[in-house]
């Protein structure tokens, strides 16, 4: 298990969710993670009261929390948490969402694999596991849409991918300190922004496969302007890697 690890965990409107996702982050890396940092965006609900009532609980890592005055948007959230990990000074960043849809037990296996495979962006994939998708619940329209802007994605992109607009990453130091987060979207589209960074200063890309994970929960991702902006991000990569 790597012993230098950062965490951060972009939460909105997640006070029922959050608690089960913390409490799965195995024990290990409670152990030897250097800090977590989960990341309120002005929830509306008792998002903030959950991280903190964890984050007094808990005597085996350093947990902090941070409560913005307002909604920021999930790219300003994970700007904040690439920036912070920065400064932190440790080798590999995990990012978890805070609606458990991403699988903290697999941290250990990520992380592992970064270090061995010399891996800069490691991001889990829903679709490399065949039927994966389907079986986790995803929505169908999810399925086609995410397959298909990932076909077009991958004419753009050096490293091709099965599922591109994965939230579950991580991020090696080296990459981290070099990236220009203010080139970077302050929507969803951050993730992809962030990939096409990598490749463009040399930094090696990967995937492994996690579970797909739908229950019902709402999403604040609104598809149609997402996926176009993903387009744009694919376009102006593949312009300036001509």
């Amino acid at each position: 298990m790597i012993r230098d690890t950062f965490i951060f965990v972009p939460a909105y409107n997640v006070s029922k969710e959050l608690p089960a996702l913390l409490g799965s982050i195995p024990a290990a890396v409670l152990l030897r993670c250097r800090e977590i940092v989960i990341l309120d965006d002005g929830s509306r609900d008792r998002t903030f009261d959950a991280a903190s009532a964890f984050a007094s609980g808990e005597i085996r890592a350093s947990i902090r929390v941070e409560r913005s005055a307002g909604n920021c948007g999930y790219g300003a959230v994970v700007k904040r948490g690439l920036s912070l990990f920065r400064k932190s000074g440790v080798e590999f960043a995990v990012c978890l969402h805070g609606d458990g849809q991403y699988p903290a037990a697999q941290i250990p296996e990520f992380l592992e694999y970064m270090a061995r495979e010399k891996v800069d962006v490691l991001q889990g994939s829903r679709h490399l596991t065949p039927g994966g998708a389907r079986r986790g619940n995803m929505p169908f329209y999810k399925i086609i849409g995410g397959k298909f802007l990932t076909r077009i994605e991958n004419l753009c992109f050096k490293y091709k991918l099965t599922d591109r607009h994965s939230g579950f990453l991580c991020y090696s130091k080296d990459f981290v300190q070099k990236a220009d987060l203010r080139r970077l979207s302050g929507s969803f589209d951050i993730d992809l922004g962030l990939i096409a960074l990598a490749e463009e200063f040399g930094f090696r890309v990967a995937e492994l496969p996690i579970p797909a994970r739908y229950a019902g929960e709402r999403s604040n991702l609104k598809v149609i302007p997402y996926g176009l902006r993903a387009l744009r991000v694919s376009l102006r990569h593949k312009l300036r890697m001509k």
